[in-house]
C-alpha cells in the first residue's frame, strides 16, 4: 500500500482508498436529484398553485407539470432497479451483505454506531461501508422506493392511453383500497422518504465532520480517508 495517498489526521495516519463505484454514485445521485423533482412536482400536482392568465387549455400548465413528473418517476425507477441489481452482481462495498448484519463484526457495531449519533460516543466505531444501522435503514427506504413505484404506476396506469401496456397496471390498485388509497399512500410515503433525507444528510455531515473522513466528497469522488489498519483489513475481506 505504499503507492496510495497518505495523510496524518490526529495522530492516526490516513489512505485514501475506493469504496463507492461508479454504479454506486450514479444511481445514488440519479435517486436524489430524482426525488427532488418528484417531490416538487408532486406537490404541485396535488395542490395546484401556479396559474396563468388566458384560459387554461391554452396553457396546459398542471398537464406540463405531470409529464415531468412521469419521466422523473422513470429516471427514478431505473436508478432504484439499477441499484438493487447492483446489490447482487457487483462487487465490495456495493453487495447486499452491507445492508443485513448477517456477520459477527456487523452485528456488534449495532450499539456503538447507536450510541456515536446520539452523541454517546465521540467516534463511531470502524467500516469502511456501510455501517449496520445505516444499512439496514436503507433495507426500509429501498422497501418505500418500491412502494413509490408501484403506487405511482398504478395511478398512472388510471390515465394510461387505451392500448397502453401500463394499463395493466391498474391490477395493483386493489392493494391499496382503489386509486384514492394507493394516492394516498403515496403521498405518505413521500413525506417519510423526505424526513429520511434530512436524517440521512444530518448523519453523513456529521460523520464527515467528526471523522474528517471525505464522506460527503465519497459520494463524487468514491474514495475515502481511512485509517490503513482498516484500509489493509478491508483488502483481505472477501467481496
Amino acid at each position: 500500500m505504499n503507492d496510495v495517498a497518505v495523510r496524518v489526521e490526529a495522530g492516526h495516519e490516513l489512505v485514501r482508498m475506493r469504496v463507492w463505484d461508479r454504479v454506486v454514485r450514479n444511481t445514488h445521485v440519479l435517486i436524489a436529484l430524482s426525488i427532488v423533482v418528484l417531490s416538487v412536482t408532486g406537490f404541485l400536482i396535488g395542490h395546484p398553485v401556479l396559474v396563468s392568465p388566458g384560459p387554461a387549455g391554452q396553457r396546459f400548465i398542471t398537464g406540463t407539470v405531470k409529464v415531468v413528473h412521469f419521466y422523473a418517476a422513470i429516471v427514478f425507477t431505473l436508478a432504484v432497479l439499477s441499484r438493487i441489481l447492483w446489490m447482487f452482481v457487483g462487487k465490495g462495498h456495493a453487495r447486499w451483505h452491507e445492508f443485513l448484519p448477517f456477520d459477527r463484526v456487523r452485528r456488534t457495531r449495532i450499539l456503538p454506531t447507536l450510541g456515536f449519533y446520539l452523541f454517546l460516543r465521540r467516534r463511531p466505531p470502524g467500516g469502511l461501508g456501510h455501517n449496520p444501522l445505516a444499512g439496514m435503514s436503507y433495507v426500509a427506504v429501498f422497501g418505500l422506493y418500491l412502494v413509490m413505484i408501484v403506487t405511482g404506476v398504478g395511478l398512472y396506469a388510471v390515465d394510461a392511453a387505451f392500448g397502453s401496456p401500463l394499463r395493466s397496471m391498474t391490477a395493483v390498485l386493489p392493494i391499496f383500497g382503489g386509486a384514492q388509497g394507493a394516492r394516498w399512500v403515496h403521498h405518505v410515503v413521500m413525506w417519510l422518504l423526505l424526513g429520511f433525507v434530512v436524517h440521512h444528510v444530518y448523519s453523513a455531515v456529521l460523520t464527515a465532520i467528526v471523522e474528517r473522513n471525505g464522506t460527503i466528497d465519497s459520494i463524487v469522488t468514491g474514495y475515502k480517508w481511512v485509517p490503513r489498519a482498516e484500509a489493509e483489513a478491508d483488502r483481505k475481506e472477501p467481496t
